[in-house]
């Protein structure tokens, strides 16, 4: 009997894990069942069982691989020297995430399924370990960037660094959040928010 390869292997598991996501966008997680994965991918069940015990495990590759986009966009940003300002900093960050074709889903159908993902955390501990780690991989990160602000004289000392990273991160969050629910999130309208915001004058207000 010959060997199956390995890059038919691969392109299996891409498979179930694409029909997955698309199912679990449409219906959410527990709107779900393997029957309606199974006819989506149009595989046996055997075929499938092979790859994943069940739609747990499915979900879990696909937490995986949704963070780690996510993460992956964030980690390049951080490693640019020097570091831009934080408009175009993560308004490109946005551009990445949103611009990445996982699963082959729609930019707003990947956004409302990364929130899908994290709103699963809440009730899921492996699920919430993969995303405990990732995020505190993306605070180290950006902490780092911020010192390099620091260091730059483009930012005073007087905030700790982790404070404006976590505030950093959460602004793309909730970026990828208006995505999924409203739609029509564009980088450039991140990066003129924040321009606007870092153009203020505290002197002017008193």
């Amino acid at each position: 009997m010959a060997r199956v390869s390995q890059e038919h292997l691969d392109a299996r598991r891409r498979q179930i894990l694409d029909g997955a996501a698309r199912c679990f966008a449409r219906s959410g997680f527990h709107g779900t069942s393997m029957q309606d994965v199974l006819k989506e991918v149009g595989l046996s069940a055997g075929a499938v069982y092979r790859y994943f015990p069940g739609k747990e495990d499915i979900i879990a590759a696909i937490t995986e691989e949704t963070f780690a986009t996510i993460r992956g966009a964030f980690a390049e940003a951080s490693r640019m020297s020097p570091p831009p300002t934080p408009d175009v900093l993560l308004s490109g960050v946005l551009g990445r995430v949103l611009a990445g074709e996982l699963h082959g889903l729609e930019r707003r159908t990947f956004a409302a399924l990364a929130v899908q993902l994290w709103s699963e955390t809440l009730r899921d501990e492996r699920l919430a370990r993969q995303l405990d780690e990732g995020y505190a991989t993306m605070r180290a990160a950006w902490t780092k960037l911020v010192e390099a602000y620091r260091d730059a004289g483009i930012l005073s000392g007087d905030v700790a660094a982790d404070h404006v990273a976590r505030t950093m991160i959460a602004t793309a969050q909730g970026f990828i959040v208006q995505e999924a629910l409203f739609g029509d999130v564009r980088p450039e309208v991140l990066a003129d928010g924040l321009r606007g915001l870092m153009s203020m004058d505290p002197q002017k207000a008193s």
